[in-house]
């Protein structure tokens, strides 16, 4: 076997140059059979990519790993070496307490996510479905094709954030536009401009903070957020949060819930429509079948890449030594792909057995809105089948906009009519 059959060699992998970026399933294949805790000298960073590596690293929970220098960090911080342990960050004012280890991190968490644990999320069921019927009727009457990922999905993720955080429902677009011109390609850094993404969710979500402290609600949404008010009510280190370090804290679920969800489920239709024989069998009891399928589309179609962990205490991985300060990037996405835990991992299998998820990430930091995100992936490929027939995907104009992270496809254009 050749070089060129193997693919990319594992030195040549840096998860922000344009190759990868643009392709990175290649370099994965090879780093996991070649050099599986893979020393990134320029980042002083390890690049983990076999699914028990990656599974025992997020599930850590004794403090070892740690997010001070954020999950996902810019190239440029890579670049400045620790010569020990990093502290966190200060808490006055407090930023995203996604940066922070225990207790702050479960103290801002529990305080925000009561409408994201699973028996109340199951009560939001109607409201993604009216959403969902909603939307799907009016791209079926216009006619002509219509975008999976953004015009389908994207509008009913963006509108179920404004629902949470009573935004008025008409701001979905905006939401949308927000997320969307901040995680698309940039390729300087990395494919997420991040000052741009928290300038602009600040923009909508600081005066929606200041709206609840005051007592007002929106005409348009009149109801009150619980995720806000949880965070306005949370006496933390003896004070109370202002709107900015609130607002701040919900930086994470306004995007992580507009961006990733209409990617996976357009994604997974696609594939779908690829294999008929699959797409007839979670047809013919959907009810039943969608949850299994949606278990394969995150697997498969997932858009994030890695995580980023700090190391605070000597640790070994997988044989390495790696000293505190050094960091692991934990290749989600590679670990997906890993045949030591799926068998035939680049064949999509609509009802492959997936004993251990990894898509929503794993321990502290697990995915705060997992339970939504499933509801809304069965609930948008539940109305989009039951009131399509056949259906085709534009694979000529399909965009996949290359990125470190959210590698993942963007725009789906769909020919679509009623069944």
């Amino acid at each position: 076997m050749t070089a060129a059959t193997l693919g990319p060699a594992p030195e040549d992998y840096d998860p922000f140059s344009p190759a990868v970026m643009a392709d990175p399933l290649a370099f994965y294949r090879r780093l996991r059979d070649e050099s599986p805790v893979h020393y990134l000298p320029a980042y002083d960073t390890f690049a983990i990519s076999r699914f028990d590596d990656v599974y025992a690293v997020l599930g850590d929970m004794s403090g070892t790993f740690v997010s001070s220098e954020s999950s996902l960090p810019s190239p440029s911080t890579l670049r400045t070496h620790n010569g020990g342990p990093v502290a966190d960050p200060p808490t006055d004012p407090l930023g995203s307490a996604n940066m922070f280890g225990s207790p702050v991190y479960e103290t801002v968490r529990h305080a925000s996510a009561g409408p994201l644990r699973a028996g109340q999320v199951r009560a939001l069921a109607d409201v993604v479905r009216d959403l969902a019927c909603t939307r799907l009727d009016e791209l079926l009457d216009r006619g002509g094709p219509f975008d999976l990922a953004q015009e389908y999905g994207g509008r009913v993720a963006a509108g179920m954030i404004c629902h949470l955080l009573a935004l008025p429902p008409e701001l979905a677009d905006d939401v949308l536009d927000v997320v969307n011109s901040s995680t698309g390609t940039n390729s300087g850094d990395g494919g997420l401009d991040k000052v741009k993404l928290f300038t602009r969710s600040l923009e909508i979500l600081v005066p929606a903070v200041a709206r609840h402290r005051a007592g007002d609600v929106d005409e348009g949404a009149p109801w009150r957020s619980r995720m806000i008010d949880g965070l306005l009510d949370l006496e933390f280190q003896g004070r109370r949060l202002d709107d900015r370090e609130i607002a701040t804290n919900l930086v994470c679920i306004f995007v992580g819930g507009t961006e990733t969800v209409p990617k996976v489920t357009a994604h997974g239709l696609w594939e779908l429509a690829r294999h008929p024989d699959q797409l007839a069998a979670v047809r013919a009891d959907p009810t039943t079948t969608l949850p299994m399928a949606r278990e394969e589309f995150l697997r498969y179609c997932a858009p994030a890449q890695w995580f980023l962990r700090t190391v605070r205490e000597p640790v070994e991985i997988g044989g390495v030594a790696v000293r505190p300060g050094q960091r692991v990037m934990s290749l989600i996405a590679s670990a997906n792909r890993d045949p030591r835990e799926f068998d035939d991992p680049d064949a999509f299998r609509w009802n492959r057995p997936i004993p251990r998820q990894l898509s929503f990430g794993r321990g502290q930091h697990f995915c705060v809105g997992a339970h939504l995100a499933r509801l809304e992936m069965v609930v948008l490929a539940e109305e989009f089948l039951a009131r399509v027939g056949d259906y085709a995907v534009d694979e000529a104009r399909a965009q996949r906009h290359p990125s470190s992270f959210q590698w993942g496809w963007g725009s789906v254009p769909v020919e679509a009519a009623r069944a």
